[in-house]
């Protein structure tokens, strides 16, 4: 069996039982992890969970057939690029001409031998898997040319307070999420997190540009003098990305926290993001800021989310890549999950055991980029 070939999901979507059985029995003994489905519907349903590398299709099949589960793809800006195949009996020059104007790559016979079947296959994946390398490559050459960096290497020490952050890039590459620290004076520090919802190679080329856009918005605005709150710094960067029809389309989720390490207090406002979760060992709750992501309105209704903090409260901000990275089930791990890993932690390094109780839930495998941001008041 092929050690690479372990690493590389197949979908099958085929309403025939003895033609399903036959290409998963030979899919599954050259190492290829195979999930089967019988028609269209099922198949886009599975996609979204079992995220393959590739997918095989029958084209004639009940109630959603090949073209249909096609088109739907298509309309997914993610899962189209997802390399694809037609399963056919006939071949037909009709249907493989309409199939070619769909962007598949492939057609494969139903009766043809499984070395012909295998073939194809291992040849579309080797192609899908350099297109990845070379973009990861040129993408990589960007970010050392340009000495780019969205992701600080680590956090600043800042008086009565730990904070440290978690950051893993998707497939070791600079992506979509950014964090900045901003020290607003003496006793006060913004923390700021976001996350470009453009996925894989693309989105760095954004987050880059971004993360230094909302650094400077950010910046401009403290020196204004002004004692501005979390919430006022985010109308602020908002009212800058709305009026910039250069990236007004760019589509980011951001959270703010002001740490005030004299008040002993901790403001939150979010544009879009994900709660923002305060255990203090009690409970493990979550606040949702209810803001407009950042160039949708003049007004994104941004308010504070202002809470006291006593010695040991810790404070998690996070990004979609923790939360919805699934384990080798497809399950995702969810807010939920991810309470249940803080409230069953008994004092010790929290951001370690999260770190550790994700890795091992994920297997490993991350779907996306992953930040973590932890806030302990001493």
């Amino acid at each position: 069996m092929n050690s690479v070939q372990d690493e590389y999901k197949i979908l099958l979507v085929e309403d025939d039982e003895n033609i399903a059985k036959l290409f998963k029995y030979n899919l599954s003994k050259n190492g290829y992890k195979v999930e089967h489905r019988i028609n269209g519907q099922q198949g886009f349903e599975c996609v979204k969970t079992f995220r393959p590398d590739l997918i095989i299709s029958d084209i004639m099949m009940p109630e959603v057939d090949g073209f249909e589960f096609r088109k739907m793809l298509l309309e997914d800006s993610e899962l189209k690029a997802i390399p694809f195949i037609f399963l056919t009996a006939k071949g037909s020059e009709e249907d493989i001409l309409r199939g070619y104007d769909m962007e598949i790559q492939e057609y494969i016979i139903k009766t043809a031998s499984p070395k012909v079947v295998l073939a194809k296959v291992s040849a579309i994946i080797k192609s899908s898997e350099k297109e990845r390398l070379k973009a990861q490559s040129e993408v990589q050459k960007a970010a050392d040319s340009m000495s780019a960096k969205v992701v600080p290497d680590e956090a600043p020490s800042f008086d009565e307070f730990i904070i440290k952050h978690w950051h893993v890039p998707f497939q070791n590459v600079p992506g979509g999420d950014f964090i900045d620290y901003v020290r607003i004076d003496e006793n006060k520090i913004a923390i700021v997190l976001g996350d470009v919802m453009g996925k894989k190679w693309g989105a760095w080329y954004f987050a880059v540009a971004y993360a230094g856009y909302v650094r400077s918005a950010i910046r401009f605005a403290i020196m204004s003098g002004n004692n501005l709150s979390a919430s006022e710094l985010m109308s602020k960067v908002n009212e800058s990305v709305y009026n910039d029809e250069r990236i007004s389309e760019v589509f980011v989720t951001l959270s703010i926290v002001v740490i005030d390490n004299k008040e002993n207090t901790a403001t939150y406002c979010g544009a879009g993001d994900l709660p923002l979760i305060f255990n203090n060992f009690n409970t493990v709750e979550t606040y949702k800021s209810q803001g407009l992501l950042l160039g949708f309105n003049t007004d994104g209704g941004y308010k504070d989310i202002r809470l006291e903090l006593k010695s040991g409260d810790e404070i998690l901000l996070i990004t979609d890549g923790i939360i919805e990275s699934r384990n080798p089930n497809g399950k995702q791990l969810e807010i939920d999950g991810l309470k249940r890993i803080i409230r069953q932690n008994s004092g010790e390094d929290t951001i370690k055991i999260v770190k550790e109780k994700f890795t091992e839930f994920t297997n490993g495998r991350f779907e996306d980029d992953v930040s973590l941001i932890y806030i302990k008041k001493n």
